[in-house]
């Protein structure tokens, strides 16, 4: 499944190198994914980047699954692939957030705010 139109698989298509270069902010992920799709037919409709979400999700799951032993994979399938999953959600939620033109960072710095007034206490 890709995150963009006319595409299959994206992650057979990218070199993923092009994103790992540097450290670098979320805000600059946006941006280079943000240039990387609108250079390779555009963003999808929302649900079916959400759609596209909820299978990476599954994807990972399954492979944590695996790691932990509840469900062995299919024979011939054993590398776990759990950080490739993960980066496969974080591109999802990205392009998501690209089409509504939400700022992650700002997000993220206004949830982890919630969460230290709410659960300062919570979890000592």
């Amino acid at each position: 499944m890709g995150f963009y139109k006319g595409e299959e698989n994206i992650l057979e298509e990218i070199n993923f190198t092009i994103f790992m270069e540097e450290d670098l902010s979320l805000k600059e992920f946006q941006k280079k994914i943000d240039n990387w799709i609108l250079n390779h037919g555009g963003y999808w409709p929302p649900l079916s980047m959400f759609s596209a979400v909820v299978e990476e999700l599954g994807e990972l799951a399954k492979e944590i699954n695996h790691l932990e032993g509840f469900k062995p994979k299919k024979s011939g399938a054993t590398v776990t692939r759990i950080g490739e999953e993960l980066a496969d959600v974080i591109f999802a939620i990205i392009c998501v957030a690209n089409y509504y033109k939400i700022d992650i960072n700002d997000e993220l710095e206004r949830v982890i705010e919630k969460f230290n007034k709410r659960d300062s206490n919570r979890f000592k």
